[in-house]
């Protein structure tokens, strides 16, 4: 059995966490499970914008009181290995981001798999993100000052979207924060065959590609933006940050990524973690999950502080 040391930290939590593998028996209860609610500030303006009224498919934007202007803009998509999740997940992270860095945050809500499969998940993100520049005078978006983060498939999706864009000449991204990102179908690293992994099983991570895939899964015919590790071009892509733990089984997935994006001379800082798991998040008071944000936040500032030249 292959097995992975955790960080002394998060070891003696591993029992608190008893999530079951995700199949077709445990979907809907893992949907129908609500999750404490953060308590969040008044400091920052909550709306939603419905940008598809046949598909549902809708935004929240996340708005600093009081001020004034054309702000940065941080599109985020959601994790839940592209079957389940929502835009609540987001709620926190820009309480925290929009009151610290000044920014306007944003939040799809995407169709998900199994019922929706590739590519209706993209669609919607690149639904969202194109509607964001579209009404960013009257959300106070600066459009020359925009990125994508996710996490998760969140992180899938944001690299497909970066793609997509590119490919399709649409909107400009600034950059792209991708945590823990979920890219490669083929399961075939070291990471990806781990035995005891905390939260997201490979179980589960082959329960979340087939209903992602659909017809697709296990065929030849699996494009970039479906996978982004399958992807053979990685030049014009935006500067980049990829964070994922040495007890994750996306490590090594990711690493190879960042790696290939520097190959094709995209700047990409790199974060590896040992001994910290997917999820790292729901371990909040933590040393590494700690660690972890600081790290990410750090980056972000660098980021908002080189488009303000």
């Amino acid at each position: 059995m292959a097995t992975v040391d955790l960080h002394p930290e998060i070891a003696p939590l591993r029992e608190l966490l008893p999530i079951p593998d995700l199949s077709e028996a445990t979907l809907g209860p893992m949907r129908a499970f609500e999750a404490p609610r953060p308590e969040l500030s008044d400091d920052v303006e909550r709306t939603d914008h419905v940008i598809d009224e046949a598909t549902g498919v809708f935004v929240r934007v996340h708005r600093p009181k009081g001020v004034e202007g054309a702000l940065p803009c941080v599109y985020s998509i959601h994790g839940g290995g592209y079957v389940i999740g929502s835009v609540d997940m987001d709620d926190a992270k820009f309480d925290r981001w929009c009151r610290a860095f000044g920014i306007v945050g944003v939040s799809v809500e995407y169709r998900l798999a199994p019922e929706y499969p590739y590519p209706a998940p993209l669609d919607d993100c690149v639904a969202g993100f194109e509607w964001t520049v579209a009404h960013a005078d009257e959300l106070g978006v600066d459009v020359d000052r925009i990125g994508i983060t996710g996490v998760s498939a969140g992180g899938g999706l944001c690299a497909a979207l970066a793609i997509r864009l590119r490919d399709d000449g649409g909107p400009a991204v600034r950059f792209q924060l991708v945590d823990c990102p979920m890219i490669d179908d083929t399961m075939t690293t070291p990471s990806s065959q781990l035995d005891d992994l905390l939260i997201w099983s490979k179980i589960s991570n082959d329960f979340g590609w087939r209903s992602y895939l659909g017809e697709l899964h296990g065929t030849e015919r699996i494009p970039a933006t479906a996978a982004p590790a399958r992807a053979t071009d990685l030049t014009g892509l935006p500067e980049a940050y990829i964070s994922v733990g040495g007890a994750d089984g996306f490590r090594d997935e990711d690493i190879d990524y960042a790696t290939r994006l520097n190959q094709a001379g995209v700047p990409c800082e790199l974060h590896v973690y040992p001994g910290v798991p997917h999820g790292i998040g729901v371990f909040a008071g933590t040393e590494p999950q700690a660690r972890y944000q600081a790290d990410q936040d750090d980056w972000l500032r660098r980021q908002l502080r080189r488009l303000d030249g």
